[in-house]
């Protein structure tokens, strides 16, 4: 600690030294008495041992309140111009460290909730699987549909995790619309025929777009139609620079519509049908901003939800 005393005062102790050479020698050059210049230099040196004793504790003093991490802003031993500066910038990276920790924090705890409800929600196919071979009712589009869903939640989990930790990889192109809505359908015609749903695709919207991500949004859209539209009913799909679905389903509630897009946020038709994870019109809602894409949902109770996407 000494030896970083010194490093500390150098400029001083220099100062000093330089002083005492230059009376040395304006005492030798004017061939004054050396006794006055002795007498002096005691004099002065020992004010200087007193001066660096009384600076050597304010500084061991100092050391030790930052090694203790008291930073106090009142009594604290750091009060030169300098030092308050550094303790303003101190604790301004401290508090930003706690919040960004509290982030952290809060993001890692929400993960563990995720993992914990999407276990939850892929035993629910899980189960109905193990019940058909219980009770030997092994029908293969049952299996299929089940499979199906359960390749929607591990889907949406890896690319909310990718969400999670910002690794989107946008790659545009010029696509057309119709066929992605195609493919989508494709993949769900179980689910349609199973519900006895009609579906009907008017027109195309030519658009440079992410196809991957774009495809994952508008999955996640004809996906919450289905699952909210009762046996029988009726989902349209029309593009003309711009995408509207458009289904006869159960609605959504008007104090729910502006909460859509929030992380976790289910609604009151996501809690009485235990269909949603909160998830999926959120990381949507993410994606198409991320693609320049203005997203917009009417919807009356009983009657039915429209999306409308544009640019």
């Amino acid at each position: 600690m000494i030896k970083d005393f010194l490093k500390e005062y150098f400029v001083w102790f220099t100062l000093y030294l330089l002083i005492v050479v230059t009376f040395l020698i304006t005492f030798f050059l004017y061939r004054l008495p050396i006794d006055y210049f002795i007498t002096s230099l005691l004099f002065i040196g020992t004010l200087l041992i007193i001066i660096s004793i009384w600076q050597f504790s304010n500084y061991y003093q100092k050391r030790k309140e930052l090694s203790t991490n008291i930073l106090l802003e009142k009594d604290s031993l750091l009060n030169s111009p300098l030092e308050k500066a550094f303790l303003k910038h101190y604790f301004t990276l401290e508090k930003e460290q706690f919040e960004i920790l509290s982030q952290y924090r809060q993001r890692e705890k929400d993960l563990q909730n995720l993992i914990k409800m999407w276990s939850h929600q892929m035993k629910v196919p899980l189960s109905a699987i193990s019940l058909m071979t219980q009770t030997n009712q092994l029908k293969p589009q049952d299996i299929n549909r089940q499979l199906l869903s359960l390749d929607n939640y591990v889907d949406t989990l890896i690319n909310y995790l990718k969400f999670y930790h910002h690794q989107t990889d946008f790659r545009f192109e010029r696509i057309h619309l119709k066929e992605v809505v195609i493919e989508i359908v494709k993949k769900y015609r179980l689910l349609f025929l199973h519900k006895d749903i009609d579906i009907e695709i008017i027109g195309d919207w030519e658009i440079k777009s992410d196809r991957k991500w774009l495809t994952f949004a508008v999955t996640q859209l004809i996906d919450n139609a289905l699952k909210y539209t009762k046996k029988g009913g009726k989902i349209t799909i029309k593009m003309a620079n711009s995408l509207i679905i458009e289904d006869t389903g159960i609605g959504i509630l008007k104090e729910d519509i502006p909460r859509l897009f929030e992380e976790g946020f289910t609604g009151y038709n996501g809690r009485k049908y235990q269909k949603a994870t909160g998830l999926g019109l959120y990381m949507t809602k993410r994606i198409l901003d991320d693609l320049k894409i203005n997203i917009a949902i009417i919807s009356v109770i009983d009657k039915g939800t429209k999306v409308i996407l544009n640019k």
